[in-house]
């Protein structure tokens, strides 16, 4: 019976050890990354070492990309017998991108296959963007993707004011010590101490005021042509910044919020009072320490006010353009000529 019970206790502890290890590794692998270990464990495969026959790239969900936007390129590679391999990150595969080299025009590509577009429209419009990536480990390998840009999503202009600062957290009190042990012994009793009190918690920080939000200008004209487009120039505190939108499906907003207040630290926790000792009689117990008070909220901000100034050929679509200015002065809309912004 013993030798069947440490049979069975030493077959769980080597389980135990095997899962303990297979954590380890996995935390390790997360942890640091190291694509020699992702390699060892076969989570991860050199291309050097693949036979391949073709490549291909792609950008899922479609593939164009808006300024501002960032989006994860997928490369493909089919072996002769068939077999299709994917890049790690978005597409989920085994194929490193440190074995890819990766060049873009127009558009800015990093070493993870990550794809940006510079939000200034002025540097994309009327140009397409284009990927090109290549194998140093498979020379005659190479795929060319064009990125077409889009103008028909959700901008926005944020010029609200910061939030404000949290309060910092008050300090807990210190639990009071426990009262020293007297006699219980009937022929010779003696007390047992009392309990030390607790210390009170210290009172939460206040939070900070929130910033107030600048005065806002926004300045639109329609761009020329068949397909309507609106060029749009939001500024405000001396910074400018520069929108393109479709009006098939784009929109603008443009925010001049006050920030929010921070939120107040919370009060420390009151220390327990300490045990009294045990003896004849026992000791009484410490009193607890008051909690301190939680930290007051801070103020908003002020919101800033907005003037829209629109071109008349504006006006069918002032409904792509959106406002927010909470609790600050209504915002006023002012038709009036607007040359082309750039």
């Amino acid at each position: 019976m013993e030798r069947t019970l440490w049979v069975c206790s030493n077959r769980f502890s080597s389980a135990l050890e095997r899962a303990s290890i297979a954590v380890l590794c996995l935390s390790a692998v997360s942890f640091c990354g190291c694509s020699a270990l992702r390699v060892g464990l076969g989570m991860r495969e050199p291309l050097a070492k693949i036979d391949v026959a073709s490549m291909s790239a792609k950008l899922p969900n479609g593939p164009g990309i808006a300024p501002g936007q960032k989006r994860a390129l997928i490369a493909q590679f089919t072996e002769p017998n068939g077999k299709v391999l994917i890049t790690e990150g978005k597409g989920g595969g085994k194929i490193m991108w440190k074995d890819l080299t990766v060049a873009g025009a127009v558009v800015d590509v990093n070493t993870k296959g990550i794809v940006s577009l510079r939000a200034d429209p002025r540097y994309s419009d009327g140009k397409t963007g284009h990927v090109t990536i290549t194998a140093p480990s498979h020379p005659n390998l190479r795929a060319d993707l064009d990125i077409p840009f889009r103008y028909d999503v959700a901008f926005t202009a944020n010029f609200s004011g910061t939030p404000g600062a949290s309060g910092t957290s008050g300090m807990d009190g210190t639990n009071g010590t426990s009262g020293s042990s007297g006699s219980m012994d009937p022929n010779n009793p003696s007390p047992g101490g009392d309990g030390g009190n607790g210390t009170d918690g210290s009172d939460g920080g206040d939070g900070g005021p929130g910033g107030n939000a600048p005065n806002v200008l926004v300045r639109a004209t329609v761009r020329p042509g068949n397909h309507p487009m609106l060029e749009v120039s939001v500024s405000a505190a001396g910074d400018e910044r520069f929108f393109l939108i479709d009006t098939q499906g784009g929109s603008l907003l443009v925010k001049a919020d006050g920030g929010a207040g921070g939120s107040g630290g919370r009060g420390g926790r009151g220390g327990s009072g300490g045990s009294g000792g045990m003896g004849t009689p026992s000791g009484n117990s410490g009193m607890s320490g008051h909690d301190g008070r939680n930290g007051f909220d801070g103020s908003p901000g002020k919101a800033g006010s907005i003037r829209v100034a629109y071109d008349p050929q504006v006006k069918p679509f002032l409904s792509v353009i959106h406002l927010s200015n909470k609790g600050g002065p209504g915002p006023t809309f002012q038709e009036e000529p607007v040359a082309e912004l750039w």
